[in-house]
């Protein structure tokens, strides 16, 4: 059986018996054709002893008494599905229940003593199965849905149908202690495994190289869903950063199509990764933007009516979407639209036809994505397209993509359209503009720069107004900024001007941004002997936003986005030890430690205030024993990243070997531990060492492909930056043989680790000197 065995209460063992069969774990619970293009029903029957209780995609029908002290529960027959969606608990968890608009029992189970933690979650997925009903035209074809809370539980979710399992602390909310960013993460978490009640489940794909058709679509319906369901999350302000971290790995060498063949299991496992979920739903995010809202939704609702209870290739969606037109205006003439003016602009690309599918494989069977270059002379815009990669030997791969831009000009903020199929073209403005920005909203999955004076004109326009273009618009400019620095098309000294600007910021998206950006800078440097520059660099991040972390409130006050902003603030400036944060972090954890914990902090400061805290034997001690008793999953996940930061090795070392043995802290939180310890400066190379040592338990534990792993090989190893470290990876992971130095994250750690090295050796030495002449004038 692949059961997620995990007690419950270990001091009375009482176990828990949970399955997790995606991808190919069926296969090991009962004899079937474990392939997702294998549709049947299933009947499944139970016994177990009477004080357990067992719970399976379908209600119960009865309950027979076979022996003494054994009954055996007969569920429903299941509709037509996939084997990988097939699932059953047995457990003590207990359940609270309502019903949907249409008559479906929606329930949360969880261990006893936190099911007064599963309301708000049994609130979001009532009203999350009622729109994805109302949205989809297609009723949810089972009687009930049911979201199980599992202790330990490595995968973080899983959308089995009508039995949707998850971590605690991606289901559980507790109204005194959960962050606003817990609250988030619930939502998005909940409307992604019930979007997969149709997309995955009703619709799935054939064979697991098109896995995107599932997890990208998932991921993209939690923001069209909870931005309407929880407009108050403002979800649009986090849609970026999945299209960066999906550029961050999208733009090596190993990276993947986002349809790719696949044939073993470790293959299989390593699918489930940034470019299908986070890359997939970015360009399903830039066709949407591209066909406008209306035709984008009709034309996947004509695909799931098609191929309800059936499987399908990566055309079958596109097919889908290119017989819809986007107008009233236009007429079908052999899958293509004409005539007709686009919904929100001008007509360019309604003139030619719309060939979505030729548009999106060249999206989806190509790796990577195209940085664009504008070059401006007077009211010709000359535009240009290249596979953006990075790398000493990027030999140009030829690619192209059919690239729906969209630019605003310092004379006109609304986006105006040019479909870019070429290598080059040329497009006329009515009139000569000051300053011309592409990718509007980062709609697109591309980057731009801007030739000859360009971003000098974009520099000055976020230095004088910054709120003249959008903090999406902003927080975009930043990142496109840093990625030209990577290939050399921009000098840092330009893209370390363009930050300046932060001073003023205040929006999230932008200072994440920035933070993201810059932070990464200096952990390359406490890796290396580095400390006058990395000291003189900690201190201007700590300058450029002292006006914004001086402005944060010691309270839980304001929106979701402003309270995670405050969140992270506070964190960034008591770690790196500015003062007037450390004092007051170190106040409040003294009347906390001197309550016993029992005090209740704002959950906005807790992570700084534990932070400070750790960083004494004490505290760490004290943090430690509450972590033991805590049942709020956020305040645990805030003391383990607290214990994380420790100066102390052999706290870090302790905290490691505890958490492997998955005992008080549970092995799902492993992998993140480890990370964390692999980001500290005094704890990376124990981190390293731990990889190295226990690699072998670890893939026994985590299994070879999994996200788990690959995790684990980027959080210890990516910010090497010398040739030694380098070896030393190499080394390690070729020794290997079949048992791991053929994974793709270590295409990828060894990619960035020579990214790594020859950055610092072009920049280095520019940012010391950029540090010093900056340094008095700028703050």
């Amino acid at each position: 059986m692949d059961f997620i065995k995990a007690p419950t209460e270990p001091r009375k063992g009482k176990i828990l018996a949970s399955t997790q069969f995606e991808p190919v774990a069926a296969r090991t619970a009962f004899p079937c054709f474990d392939e997702p293009a294998f549709k049947a029903s299933f009947s499944v029957k139970i016994r177990r002893e009477p004080r357990h209780l067992s719970i399976s995609n379908m209600p119960l029908v009865k309950s027979i008494t076979v022996a003494e002290g054994l009954i055996e529960d007969h569920f429903d027959v299941t509709v037509k599905m996939s084997t990988y969606l097939v699932a059953f608990i047995i457990s003590d968890f207990k359940s609270i229940s309502k019903m949907t608009k249409s008559g479906i029992k929606v329930s949360v189970y969880a261990v006893p003593d936190k099911i007064n933690q599963a309301d708000y979650a049994l609130d979001a997925a009532v009203t999350l199965l009622e729109f994805y009903e109302d949205y989809f035209s297609i009723p949810y074809p089972l009687p009930k849905q049911d979201l199980a809370a599992i202790p330990d539980f490595q995968p973080g979710a899983m959308e089995n149908w009508g039995l949707t399992t998850y971590r605690e602390s991606a289901l559980l909310f507790d109204a005194q202690k959960s962050s606003a960013s817990s609250k988030l993460g619930i939502t998005m978490i909940v409307a992604h495994e019930l979007a997969h009640q149709w997309f995955g489940n009703l619709v799935t794909m054939e064979w697991w190289n098109d896995l995107w058709l599932n997890e990208g679509f998932a991921k993209f319906m939690e923001f069209v869903s909870v931005s309407v369901t929880h407009p108050e999350l403002k979800v649009e302000d986090h849609f970026l950063h999945k299209c960066f971290d999906a550029m961050e790995v999208d733009a090596l060498n190993s990276s993947h199509p986002v349809s790719t063949p696949v044939e073993n299991p470790a293959q299989i496992r390593e699918m489930f990764d940034d470019v299908s979920y986070e890359k997939g739903a970015c360009i399903l995010n830039m066709l949407r933007d591209y066909l406008g809202v209306d035709a984008f939704k009709s034309g996947i609702i004509q695909y799931l009516q098609k191929y309800s209870y059936k499987n399908t290739k990566n055309e079958d969606l596109w097919n889908s979407m290119a017989s819809i037109c986007p107008t009233d205006g236009t007429h079908r003439t052999d899958g293509f639209c004409s005539a007709g003016q686009h919904s929100s602009s001008s007509s360019h690309w309604r003139q030619e036809g719309l060939d979505v599918k030729t548009m999106m494989n060249t999206w989806t069977l190509q790796k990577g994505f195209p940085l664009i270059t504008v070059t401006v002379r007077g009211r010709n815009v000359h535009m240009k397209q290249e596979h953006y990669m990075k790398g000493s030997d990027t030999t140009d791969t030829g690619y192209l993509w059919h690239v729906p831009l969209t630019f605003i000009t310092s004379k006109s903020n609304s986006a105006q359209r040019f479909l870019l199929k070429t290598k080059t073209d040329v497009l006329i403005l009515p009139e000569e503009v000051e300053w011309i920005k592409f990718n509007v909203g980062m709609n697109g999955y591309y980057i731009v720069h801007y030739e000859d004076d360009g971003w000098d004109a974009l520099t000055g326009l976020l230095k004088g107004t910054h709120t003249a273009i959008s903090s999406n618009d902003r927080a975009s400019l930043i990142n496109s900024a840093f990625q030209l620095v990577s290939i050399g098309k921009l000098p840092i000294e330009k893209a370390l001007d363009l930050t300046l600007y932060l001073k003023h910021e205040t929006e999230i998206m932008p200072v994440f941004q920035g933070l993201n950006e810059l932070v990464p800078m200096y952990k390359l440097m406490e890796k290396r002997d580095m400390n006058e520059v990395e000291t003189q660099f900690k201190s201007f991040l700590i300058r450029l936003l002292r006006d914004l972390i001086d402005k944060q409130t010691w309270t839980d006050e304001g929106s979701v986005s402003e309270r995670m902003l405050r969140s992270q603030l506070l964190l960034l400036a008591c770690v790196r030890k500015y003062e007037p944060c450390v004092q007051r972090a170190a106040g409040y954890f003294r009347e906390w430690k001197e309550a016993n914990g029992n005090l209740s902090l704002p959950d906005d400061v807790t992570l700084a205030v534990f932070a400070v805290g750790a960083q004494t034997p004490e505290g760490w001690d004290f943090l430690y024993r509450k972590y033991q008793s805590s049942l709020s999953s956020t305040e645990k996940n805030q003391i383990e990243f607290a214990l994380c930061t420790s100066q102390n090795k052999e706290k870090l070392q302790w905290l490691l070997d505890q958490s492997f043995k998955g005992d008080t802290i549970k092995t799902q939180e492993f992998p993140g531990i480890l990370r964390s310890v692999g980001r500290n400066p005094v704890g990376y190379p124990l981190a390293w060492q731990f990889l190295r040592e226990n690699w072998n338990k670890l893939v026994e534990k985590f299994d070879l492909g999994s996200s788990s792993i690959a995790y684990m090989v980027m959080g210890t190893t990516n910010q090497f930056s010398t040739k030694a470290r380098l070896e030393e990876v190499k080394g390690f992971f070729s020794s290997l043989k079949e048992n791991g130095s053929q994974l793709r994250c270590v295409q990828q750690t060894i990619e960035t680790i020579e990214e790594n090295i020859r950055w610092m050796n072009k920049n280095f030495d520019k940012i010391r000197l950029w540090l010093q002449n900056k340094n008095l004038e700028l703050l």
